[in-house]
């Protein structure tokens, strides 16, 4: 353990310190997960930037070099039992057992290393906290800021910006690209996917977030009509008062639909494929609706006759028929697992393409009626209603 002291000490004196973090929390629920230590200038004086990170927001504080000294001895081994120091020469680790027992490891550095005195630098974000929407949707303050308590909001917003970017990179498009937010709620991620999007596609970005609450709807629209002489120009989104099974969009090129709770997915996704849409995007978040049918049939196997393991099978069986539809009204699918930020759970991402290539209606038909025999399902809503007064299929 003192050999580790002073090592830091040495590189807290000669200035050779790249970064260090301290992890593994002794107290395996403590809402600090670790601290991240890199240094700084700061008034033309060398200084220790500590970065607090919590589950859910981070803080910064700035120390000296005896501080620093000071704070890590504080917390070594007391809160954190494992810590990694990289100098300009060597990269040091300590690992403290449940024992209490320490081991350090020493390794050479044979790549050339600098120490970045930038002063914690604004991450490269894909929106932009300042814009003064997201500040009267209350994610930030008046200058730009976000909010501690939103900052776990604002990466999960910014991440799935990141997820829907990607699939429509995949998808063509004409000059103009009409898009639905399907129970756009508050409207976190039609804000940012517009201002992402007319900010880094050289296109004209229609938005339109359906939420059947007016109170929502009419402040949003509100917000819109304060912000409209902001950059980028917000002329081209609104939001409409509607549910998801009514709303008629007149041109819809891309269809998203996150977290719309059990069947209202199956509405989204119907919407998608009546209105020809382009691309459909969709991250279901409950399947009450199948699983229902799979208790009432009473029909069990190995797996579902557990409680745990029929609520997943119910999850997959629901997203593997969505899928199924979607190829059988001519969809190329995709179905991914993703994570939102760190620490979150998983989640899925049902992504269909619209594709030319011919399909085989009678093989797809098969796959999904076999799929519900075999476990006792009488119907499944997407199903059901991808044939009821749509003679297209």
């Amino acid at each position: 353990m003192e050999k580790f002291f002073e090592k830091l000490d040495s590189a807290l004196k000669n200035g050779s310190i790249v970064k260090m973090t301290l992890s593994k929390p002794t107290i395996k629920n403590n809402d600090l997960r670790n601290i991240y230590i890199k240094p700084i200038l700061l008034k033309d004086n060398k200084m220790y930037q500590f970065t607090y990170r919590y589950e859910r927001r981070d803080e910064t504080k700035n120390f000296t070099a005896n501080q620093t000294m000071e704070q890590v001895r504080s917390l070594v081994p007391t809160d954190f039992q494992n810590v990694s120091l990289f100098t300009l020469t060597e990269d040091v680790t300590l690992l403290v057992s449940k024992k209490g027992k320490p081991t350090l490891m020493c390794k050479k550095t044979s790549e050339s290393r600098d120490v970045d005195l930038s002063h914690d630098h604004e991450k490269q974000r894909l929106i932009d906290p300042s814009k003064p929407w997201w500040h009267l949707l209350g994610l930030t303050t008046r200058d730009g800021k976000v909010t501690a308590d939103m900052q776990h909001k604002f990466k999960q917003i910014c991440k799935y910006v990141e997820i829907v970017d990607g699939v429509m990179r995949q998808t063509k498009f004409d000059d103009e690209i009409h898009i639905a937010d399907m129970g756009a709620g508050k409207g976190y991620l039609t804000f940012a996917l517009y201002e992402y999007l007319t900010n880094n596609y050289d296109k004209k970005i229609v938005m339109e977030g359906v939420e059947i609450r007016p109170e929502l709807v009419l402040k949003i629209n509100d917000i819109i009509e304060k912000c409209k002489d902001a950059r980028p120009c917000v002329s081209t989104i609104h939001f409409v008062q509607n549910s998801i099974d009514e709303y008629k969009p007149s041109k819809l090129d891309v269809l998203i639909a996150l977290h719309a709770c059990d069947t209202a997915t199956d509405d989204a996704i119907l919407k998608g494929i009546r209105n020809n849409a382009k691309l459909i995007i969709c991250a279901p978040c409950c399947h009450k609706q199948i699983r229902r049918e799979m208790e009432k049939s009473g029909k069990t196997d190995s797996i579902t006759k557990y409680g745990i393991f029929l609520e997943r099978q119910a999850v997959m069986i629901t997203d593997a028929v969505r899928a199924l539809v979607l190829e059988y009204c001519g969809y190329k699918t995709q179905v991914m697992e993703f994570i939102e930020i760190d620490n979150t759970p998983k989640n899925v991402l049902l992504v269909g393409r619209k594709s030319d290539k011919p399909v085989d209606k009678e093989a797809v038909t098969k796959q999904i009626d076999g799929l519900l025999k075999q476990y006792g399902i009488e119907e499944h809503y997407l199903w059901k209603n991808l044939w009821k007064n749509c003679r297209a299929y």
